[in-house]
């Protein structure tokens, strides 16, 4: 009697469940929905309303999980709703509810998600605002649903008429355990208004300088894009942090073109950053640079004092893999018209888990008919095991067996290791095989294919 042994895996193991979707704070959302309120003559600011828009998120990694389609639900709101050309508007993002809730079982604790993200102005003027949320959450309990979260950032009225505002991307970075990202863009963009404002002339010169940033976020020492329109032709233009209205240590030039447009990089040390601004002059003018643009440092840093050097080093997340000593079983003959149990032993099977998440894994069996000569079959539910696991030493994970008992077509688990606050290691899994082959079998060779799945 010989089983031939087929494995499921994958890069990453393609049928991995969504265990950890959880610290990544990824969703759909649900919606409601409201109207807009315009005239060209007597216009007045539209109430600000809750809009949902298709969301493709893509979880880190060694999250373990797939992408997720689903629905974001959103609203913007501001400040002012009636600006004249030349205010700066402060603007909110919130996600409202995120629909999809911890698919684990493992809490994760308060303000560990720092939001950041974008926020499209069309209309009068255009321009994307990146906004940027505290590193504030309540905690979620396994299972539990994700929280909302509020994102905020400003721009400057640059044009009278009817502005529109629709939320843009967004990306939500953990620190529990690792420093983690989960960027969701709009599948459609633009997504739908949320906000519209009336701007009218102020009257006066305005300031039309504007900037845009590569990235909402990132880790101390990260380079961030800064492009820039409308500056003076051929003007040296300083991009610079700011930590709330004082301006940082972290300083870049750029020159402006032909056409006053410029983009350059500033490289932000300093982990109080909360925006990014660009100016001409020797010093910061409101009426001669752009900004502040939401900014927000995600974790480690700090400048490297005169004297030190800075040491870096990466873990680098791996996979979940398997592999087996072989890929067929030659079982034990029994007599006609006696039969009994067929016995063997299942070829040795190494677990490797080194993705360094909170994910555990299952491995699991199922096992086809097993045909013999002349059209005979014995069930497959005649095949029976008895599995073992062995955890090599300094595993974060330990390794339990299955339960002794029936395969069949169904499958049942061979061996698993439980979700945690931190997973991981090398196991062996070993299985002996039992096949109870029917007193008056016709006699000849039967076999069966069992294939087993890595979770």
């Amino acid at each position: 009697m010989s089983p031939a042994i087929r494995r499921s895996d994958s890069p990453g193991t393609r049928r991995r469940s969504r265990r950890w979707a959880a610290a990544l704070g990824v969703g759909a959302l649900v919606v409601t929905g409201g109207g807009l309120l315009a005239g060209p003559a007597q216009a007045m600011a539209a109430a600000s309303v809750a809009v949902d828009f298709p969301t493709h998120c893509i979880p880190p990694a060694i999250a373990g999980i797939p992408p997720i389609d689903g629905t974001t639900s959103a609203q913007i709101s501001v400040d002012n709703a009636a600006p004249k050309v030349g205010d700066t508007v402060t603007v909110t993002y919130t996600v409202v509810k995120p629909a999809a809730s911890n698919p684990v079982d493992l809490a994760l604790p308060a303000d560990i998600m720092t939001p950041t993200g974008k926020v499209t102005v069309a209309g009068a003027q255009s321009a994307d605002i990146t906004v940027a949320g505290p590193k504030k959450n309540d905690p979620v309990p396994g299972k539990g649903e994700f929280p909302s979260f509020s994102m905020t950032g400003t721009f400057t009225v640059t044009a009278p008429g009817e502005i529109t505002l629709s939320p843009g991307d967004y990306n939500i970075h953990t620190s529990y355990i690792m420093e983690l990202d989960t960027p969701c863009t709009v599948t459609d963009p633009p997504a739908p208004v949320s906000q519209t404002v009336i701007a009218t002339d102020g009257g006066g010169q305005v300031n039309e300088r504007a900037i845009q940033l590569g990235a909402a976020s990132g880790a101390a020492g990260d380079q961030v894009s800064v492009a820039g329109s409308k500056f003076t032709e051929g003007a040296s233009v300083t991009l610079a942090g700011r930590a709330g209205d004082a301006q940082t240590g972290d300083t870049a030039t750029a020159t402006a073109d032909g056409s006053g447009g410029f983009t350059g990089q500033l490289t932000v040390n300093d982990p109080a950053t909360t925006a990014i601004v660009a100016y001409e002059g020797a010093a910061w003018d409101a009426a001669k640079g752009a900004g502040p643009q939401a900014y927000t440092v995600t974790g480690g840093g700090g400048e490297t004092p005169d004297g030190s050097q800075k040491l870096t080093s990466t873990v680098k997340a791996g996979t979940l893999s398997m592999s087996q000593a072989g890929d067929s079983v030659e079982l034990s003959a029994v007599d006609f018209g006696k039969g009994g149990a067929s016995t063997g032993d299942l070829r040795t099977v190494t677990v490797k888990d080194f993705r360094g998440g909170p994910a555990g894994w299952s491995l699991t069996g199922k096992v086809t008919d097993f045909k013999g000569p002349a059209g005979a079959t014995i069930g497959a539910s005649a095949l029976g095991w008895s599995p073992a696991c062995t955890t090599k030493a300094g595993s974060p994970s330990t390794c339990a067996a299955g339960s002794q008992g029936s395969v069949g077509s169904a499958g049942a688990t061979l061996a698993s290791t439980p979700n945690g606050a931190f997973t991981g290691g090398e196991f062996t899994v070993d299985a002996g095989l039992s096949l109870d082959v029917p007193a008056y079998a016709a006699a000849g060779t039967y076999s069966g294919v069992l294939t087993l799945t890595l979770t």
